[in-house]
C-alpha cells in the first residue's frame, strides 16, 4: 500500500506557512512593547512595582538621622518607622581607588525619606559625614565616612525602632603640665559628673497614689545633687535635663559620652503594683534573671517585658568595654550611703541591694555608670516623704557621701581616677 504525498500548496503546509508568519509578528509586537517599557519612565515604574508587589508597599519609612560627637566618640542614630532587619559591614580604606574607609549599614525592606538625600556633615576627626540612599527598591544604605576609627558597635532599639551606632576613636591627647602642688584628692572641676534625671515632658515616668510624678521628684534630687556635689568636691556637673523635656534614652548615654564625663547616675523613684513595696536600690549594667529586675528594666526602658530579653542579647555585644567592676563598686557606696542614712533618720527604709539589669539608658557608657532607684513612688508613705523637701535633701546628701567613698577607694587624683577614660580608650 502506497501514502500519496498531498499537493504543494494543500491545506497542511499553507496552515504552516500562516502559523510561521504569526510568530513572526508575535515576535515583532513583543520586542516593540518590551522596547517602549525601557523608554517610558511610567512604564517602568509600574513594571518596578509589579516585580516587589506586596513589598514595596510594606516598606518602613527611615525617618531620620541622629548624631552626638566629641574627637574620641560618635553616636548616630537611624530613626525608623517600624521594626526591620539591617546588617552592617566596615571597608578599609582603598588605596587605588582613592577612597576613604567606610562603615555602610544595609536596611531591608525599606525606603528613604525625602529629606535624608542630602549628606549630614559631621567632621569630628572620627567621621567626616553621614550619607543615606536608596541602594536599590527595598533597602536603604546608610553611610559613614571615616577618618580614624578603632571600633564601632551596633544595636537595635524599640519602641520606636531605631538602629544605634557607636563609633570609637582615640581620645585627643592632652599634654600634661608640672604640678607645682602637691595635687588635691577631691576639688577638681576637671572631673565630670553627668546627673540623669529620669523621664520628662511627655513620659510622665512613674505616677504615686496622690498623683506625684517621677519626672518632677528626680529633677529636683538631680538639681539638689549637683549643687552638692560643684559645692563640696568642686567637679564638674552636667544635666542631661534641666527642666520638664523628654529625652530618648539613648541620648542620655551620648551625652554622657561625648560630654567626657567620668562618672554617670541615673536618678528614677520606683513602682510597684503591690503599693506594700517601699526600700532602695541601685543598679549597674549587666545580665540578670532576676524578675523583679527584669521588670523594672522593661518599665524604665519603655518596653514589654517581651523585649527584656533581645536587649540581654545586645548586652552581648555591649559588655565587652562596659566599666562592669568600677560600676558595681560605685553602685554598692552610693547603696551603702542612701541606706545609712536614711535609717539614721527615718523609719521603715529598707535596703533592697545592689542589683543588675538590661537597662537602656545606660547601654554604651564609657564610664562607670549606675541607675538609683531612690523610693518608691507607688508607696503612699514613700510618696508622701518625696514631696518633701528634706527628704530629697538627704537622698542627694547620702549619694553625695556615696562619690566621695568611691573617689577614696579608688584614688582619684585631679579627678582622674587610676581607670581613666584615656586609658580604657586606648586599650580597647
Amino acid at each position: 500500500m502506497f501514502l500519496r504525498r498531498p499537493p504543494r500548496g494543500g491545506p497542511l503546509q499553507n496552515g504552516l506557512r500562516m502559523l510561521k508568519k504569526t510568530s513572526i509578528w508575535l515576535v515583532l509586537i513583543f520586542f516593540l512593547l518590551w522596547a517602549l517599557t525601557l523608554l517610558n519612565p511610567f512604564c517602568q515604574l509600574q513594571a518596578s512595582e509589579r516585580s516587589f508587589g506586596v513589598g514595596s508597599q510594606k516598606r518602613a519609612l527611615v525617618k531620620g538621622i541622629r548624631y552626638w560627637s566629641n574627637s574620641a566618640y560618635t553616636r548616630i542614630v537611624i530613626d525608623i518607622e517600624r521594626e526591620v532587619t539591617y546588617k552592617d559591614h566596615l571597608l578599609r580604606k582603598d588605596v587605588k581607588l582613592k577612597k576613604p574607609p567606610r562603615l555602610y549599614i544595609d536596611i531591608k525592606t525599606a525606603k528613604l525619606s525625602p529629606h535624608l538625600k542630602q549628606p549630614i556633615p559631621i567632621g569630628d576627626g572620627l567621621l567626616k559625614r553621614a550619607r543615606a540612599g536608596q541602594y536599590n527598591p527595598t533597602t536603604v544604605r546608610v553611610v559613614l565616612d571615616l577618618e580614624s576609627v578603632i571600633d564601632y558597635k551596633t544595636f537595635l532599639l524599640t519602641d520606636p525602632f531605631r538602629i544605634v551606632i557607636d563609633v570609637l576613636g582615640r581620645p585627643t591627647r592632652v599634654k600634661k603640665k608640672k604640678a607645682t602642688k602637691p595635687p588635691s584628692p577631691q576639688r577638681s572641676s576637671s572631673f565630670k559628673v553627668v546627673i540623669d534625671p529620669g523621664h520628662g515632658g511627655e513620659d510622665p515616668g512613674a505616677i504615686g497614689p496622690k498623683g506625684l510624678r517621677e519626672k518632677d521628684v528626680v529633677l529636683k534630687i538631680a538639681q539638689i545633687l549637683g549643687d552638692k556635689i560643684k559645692k563640696e568636691l568642686g567637679w564638674e556637673v552636667i544635666l542631661t535635663r534641666e527642666d520638664d523635656r523628654f529625652i530618648p534614652l539613648e541620648e542620655r548615654t551620648a551625652i554622657a559620652n561625648t560630654k567626657g564625663g567620668d562618672l554617670f547616675l541615673s536618678v528614677h523613684a520606683n513602682a510597684s503594683k503591690n503599693m506594700r513595696v517601699h526600700g532602695i536600690e541601685t543598679y549597674f549594667l549587666n545580665f540578670t534573671t532576676d524578675k523583679d529586675a527584669l521588670r523594672l528594666a522593661a518599665r524604665e526602658n519603655g518596653v514589654s517585658p517581651e523585649r527584656i530579653s533581645d536587649l540581654q542579647l545586645i548586652l552581648y555585644d555591649l559588655m565587652l568595654n562596659a566599666k562592669v567592676n568600677e560600676s558595681c563598686h560605685l553602685a554598692e557606696c552610693v547603696q551603702r550611703s542612701l541606706v545609712g542614712r536614711l535609717k539614721r533618720r527615718y523609719a521603715r527604709v529598707k535596703d533592697l541591694g545592689v542589683k543588675q539589669g538590661p537597662f537602656v539608658v545606660l547601654f554604651g557608657a564609657k564610664m562607670p555608670s549606675i541607675l538609683i532607684e531612690v523610693s518608691f513612688i507607688s508607696n503612699p508613705m514613700e510618696e508622701r516623704r518625696l514631696k518633701d523637701e528634706r527628704y530629697l535633701n538627704e537622698i542627694a546628701t547620702a549619694i553625695l557621701n556615696g562619690l566621695k567613698r568611691y573617689a577614696r577607694d579608688t584614688k582619684m587624683v585631679r579627678g582622674q581616677p587610676s581607670w581613666s577614660i584615656s586609658t580604657a580608650l586606648s586599650s580597647s
